[in-house]
């Protein structure tokens, strides 16, 4: 994957680091940063994200990134989102009672895990990628690393243009099935960390390389 040129979107979000070095060890060549030109014009933008679902919009709204988000995307340009950067990209988010605007991008709302299991939702479990998938070639069977409290736990797409391929949907199972991850198009995104995934998550971060 090298030559592959990504950017990690610094808007204050903690755990980029961390990001930053698994793309580079995946075989990018990674720059943090918030620079309007280089978000928009990198092969690819990658937006982590921990803490509250709120909290993630509020800073991303701070420095116009959802605008920058959706031109990458209006433009077929690749976007992964990680963790609360999966799940801004859905309609809202609601946590302790109080809801939030997300980026839209895919029905649906972030919403707590079932009260009778564990959370937050911390470590490894497998997911069930489509027979599609581009994303999970080849580690269709493996484990991959969570920490979570919310996720969507439902998918109601309507297509709008016959032609146009669905997006794919991976789930996993935590007291409820829930959505690790969405490909679609230019934009892709997982609830659990590759980056804290071991060689699962070094594969499909190359996966996803390969896909600039």
């Amino acid at each position: 994957m090298a030559g592959r040129d990504v950017v990690v979107l610094d808007y204050g979000s903690g755990n980029v680091h961390s990001a930053v070095r698994a793309l580079e060890r995946a075989g990018a060549s990674v720059e943090l940063t918030r620079n309007t030109d280089r978000v928009l014009e990198a092969d690819g933008l990658v937006v982590p994200g921990v803490g509250a679902f709120s909290a993630v919009m509020d800073a991303l709204n701070a420095i116009d990134a959802p605008r920058w988000i959706g031109r990458r995307i209006a433009g077929s340009r690749p976007v992964l989102g990680i963790c609360v950067g999966h799940q801004i990209l859905f309609e809202r988010g609601v946590e302790h009672g109080i809801a939030a605007e997300g980026m839209g991008e895919w029905p649906g709302e972030v919403t707590a895990l079932p009260e009778d299991v564990v959370v937050p939702h911390m470590g490894w479990n497998t997911v069930t990628p489509p027979a599609e998938t581009r994303l999970f070639a080849g580690i269709e069977d493996e484990r991959f690393y969570f920490v979570h409290s919310y996720a969507v736990q439902s998918w109601d797409f309507e297509q709008q243009i016959a032609a146009m391929t669905p997006p794919q949907v991976t789930w996993a199972h935590h007291g409820a099935d829930f959505i690790a991850a969405v490909e679609n198009g230019p934009l892709a995104a997982t609830q659990f960390h590759p980056e804290k995934s071991g060689d699962a998550g070094m594969q499909l971060l190359q996966n996803w390389l390969g896909t600039l």
